[in-house]
This record gives structure tokens, sequence and C-alpha cells, in this order.
């Protein structure tokens, strides 16, 4: 299905579904100003894929309305077990289509001034602190037609904000479940850590049924202030025909650190940026991403640490599987600005190919623009060691359970770093069923 110029929602739905959500003025505007973006800007052009058939705006609701839930007992038994359903106090957020079904922030942290809600509530009651972050210095709403479209067809998401000098012992979880096959889903996630302060906030996508033609385009902007500490996990899930654009953007200030740790499992299309900027001195960020591509499925991921300030470290880590006649394409690139001396851009990307017809690519870049730096990085795309299948074989091992066991190791490094048990478990459930 190639895509068309004209988009499915004029100015005036637009204006109409800002109104009927009670929005301010400001953020009206900016949907009305992407609007008028999307029909002109192009599509990204993202390295050796080829995504000008692909389906970004043709669906049929903007907005599937579902029912809140009063019990998490009532939700479905693959989301439930990503939930520990008996810690007495939960941090979580759930989000069913487009519609807040349920939401728990602790006392103990709001009274510390912690904001953990979803994206409308947080435009009704903290719109000031809001406008401040959205789409301004993260993600900007004329980088492309795909980010215009999603600022203005925003529907979902959630505002965290951690005031200065508050750490968060326990992770925020958000868990947002696809459960129609024609929802439309366009998050919005901002994570603000102020100065000094610290937070874990997971997030899984999850669809209920196997096929759908749904559209996703998802951003989230992760903003780690002086001194401050960020840790983003994610695990996506989407069902097969899914076509999904996801950004995922950090911003690091002085001393601030961001990690991230990214499941990145859906059988459709799929198009991943994630993106983080090194803007104070001494900051510092990390990415490890995990992917397993299979059937005939298209997807290609560049992930990116830029380095503005003096004495930053960057790393990358993206380890991928693909097999049947699946395409991923791994695209790292570590760059340092002029300016940015004494910093550290490192980066590695394997990919492990499992069939006769799977693609896959590793392209590490690096772009240095300062000469007192270290820089460096490592890429192999092959398949399962036989030497390592061979020894464990040797000790009466079956071949299946050999490759089994050898493709666990060579995803661990990410899937060990998530911290919520039962959100590790459902990524090690996924990997088992998509390479068996």
């Amino acid at each position: 299905m190639a895509i068309e110029t004209k988009l499915p929602f004029d100015q005036e739905y637009v204006r109409s579904f800002s109104e009927g959500s009670g929005e301010p003025s400001w953020l009206l505007d900016l949907r009305l100003q992407a609007l008028a973006k999307a029909e002109e800007l192009p599509l990204p052009k993202p390295d050796k894929t080829k995504i000008d058939q692909w389906n970004f705006t043709e669906f049929a609701n903007h907005v599937v309305q579902s029912a809140p839930i009063s019990s998490l007992e009532e939700l479905p038994e693959a989301v439930k077990a990503l939930i520990d359903l008996n810690e007495e106090v939960k941090n979580l957020y759930v989000q069913r289509d487009n519609t807040p079904a349920y939401i728990s922030l602790s006392e103990n942290l709001k009274e510390k001034g912690v904001i953990f809600t979803d994206i409308f509530t947080a435009v009704r009651e903290h719109s000031e602190l809001l406008q401040k972050y959205l789409m301004k210095d993260g993600v900007k709403i004329d980088e492309h037609r795909l980010t215009a479209l999603h600022a203005a067809l925003l529907n979902g998401g959630v505002f965290v904000y951690v005031p200065k000098n508050v750490e968060i012992d326990t992770p925020l979880q958000a868990v947002y479940i696809q459960e129609s096959k024609d929802a439309a889903l366009f998050n919005h996630v901002i994570v603000v850590a102020d100065d000094n302060s610290r937070v874990v906030y997971v997030e899984n996508y999850i669809s209920t049924m196997e096929t759908s033609n749904a559209v996703v385009n998802i951003v989230a902007e992760v903003f780690a202030n002086t001194n401050a500490r960020v840790f983003f996990a994610a695990v996506d899930n989407l069902a097969k025909g899914t076509t999904t654009y996801v950004n995922r953007r950090g911003i690091a200030g002085r001393d601030g650190r961001i990690e991230w740790a990214l499941g990145l499992m859906n059988d459709g299309n799929t198009v991943s940026e994630n993106i983080t900027r090194l803007i104070g001195d001494g900051s510092y960020g990390d990415t490890k991403t995990v992917v397993v591509g299979r059937g005939e499925q298209v997807q290609n991921f560049t992930t990116s640490v830029i380095h503005y300030g003096k004495h930053t470290e960057g790393h990358i880590l993206k380890h991928g599987v693909v097999k049947d006649s699946a395409t991923s394409i791994f695209n790292g690139i570590g760059k340092i600005e002029h300016g940015a001396s004494k910093s550290n851009a490192q980066q590695e990307s394997r990919v492990l190919m499992l069939s006769e017809k799977a693609r896959g690519d590793a392209n590490p870049i690096l772009l240095i623009d300062e000469d007192d730096v270290m820089a460096g990085h490592a890429a192999s795309v092959g398949r399962v060691d036989p030497i390592q299948l061979y020894y464990l074989m040797s000790r009466g091992i079956p071949r299946v359970e050999a490759e089994r066991l050898i493709i666990h190791g060579f995803l661990a490094p990410v899937v060990n770093e998530i911290p919520i048990e039962g959100v590790k478990k459902q990524l090690i459930e996924v990997i088992e069923r998509k390479v068996r």
C-alpha cells in the first residue's frame, strides 16, 4: 500500500479532538502546525530500507475507546504475567488501546512531588511543565512526516516527572495493550529526572491478537538533568501486520546518565530510532538492544549516541537474530562533535542469521570532529558458531537445544538488564517463541 500525501484527518477533526480533550491552546496550535507540516514533509530515509510503500497513515479509527478496569484481575493473562500482582503498592499505568484504564502511584512518591500520569491528565493538571518538554529539545515536529503526524494525532502515553533530589527505588511501569485490530496508537512518553534524581521506567507494548493492520507511531523523550539518572527499559511485542515507527530520544545534562535496555520483538514491519544526546560535560549514555526478526518482516534499527559535552561517554550494544526470510538492518552511529574533548564513543553490533534467506546487516559508523578522544567499533554478521555447537552437542545436548542455548547466551546482555522479573520472563518467552 503506497503512502498518500493526503492524510486521513483534517484540521477540523484535529481541532475538534483537541477541544474535546480539554487541551490548552498551546497544544492545539502545536497539533495544527504539525498537521500542516505532515502534508509537505518527506518520510524518513532509514539506511538500506525502503519504506515508501509502508502504511503509516491509512487507519480506520484515530481513537478506540475501551473501558477502564476496577481490578488488575480483569486483565488478560498475558498482561497479568507482566505485573507483580502480589506487590502491595504498585507504581503502574495500564492503557487499553487509547484509554487510560488503570493508574496507581504510591502515596510516598506523591508526597515527594513525583508525577506519573497519563498524558491527557498531565495536559490538564501540569500544562506548563509538560509544555516545557513536549517536542522541543528532544524530538521536534518538523524532523519528517512521521514526527509531524505523531504530534498532530497524539492520542496516548504517559508523563513522568521526578523532582530534584528525589530517588525512586522501585520501577515505574507502563503497559500498553493493543486490543483492537484497527486501533491507531500515537503514544507519547516523557520521562524527566530533574537535578540529582533517579528513576527506573519500564514499558511494555503487547498485542492480544496474532495479526493486525494497525498503525503505531511512538515517541519517547527522556531527560536526565544535572547529575540525574534514568534507566529506561522497554519490550515491544506488537502483532504481525502492525506497521510501527518508534522514536526514543534522550537528552543528558551535566553528569547526567541515560541507560536503555530495549527488547524489540514486534512481528510487523518496524522502523526504530534511538538517539541519545550527551549535552552536558561528564554525561553518559548506554544503549543495549536485542532484536528477533522472523517470517517476511522488514526491520530497521538506528541507534546513535552524539557527544556534545566534554568527558562524555557513550556505549552501543546491539544483538539481533534473524530467521526465515526476514530482513533486519542495524545502524550504529557514534558521533563526537567539535569541542567534546576527552570523550569516548564505543559500539558493538552483532547479527546471528538462522536461515539461508534471512538477511542481517550491521553498519557501524563513527563520525569524529574532535582530536583528543577515544572511539571504537566492532560488527559481525554470521551463523551459529559451529565450534560452540559442537562443544554443546559433544556433551550430549541435542542440536535444537544447543542452538537455543547459544541464542539465549547471545541475547543475554540485554535480557539480564530488565529490572522487573515478569517483564524479563516475558521477553525470554517471546524470544523462545520467535526462534523456535
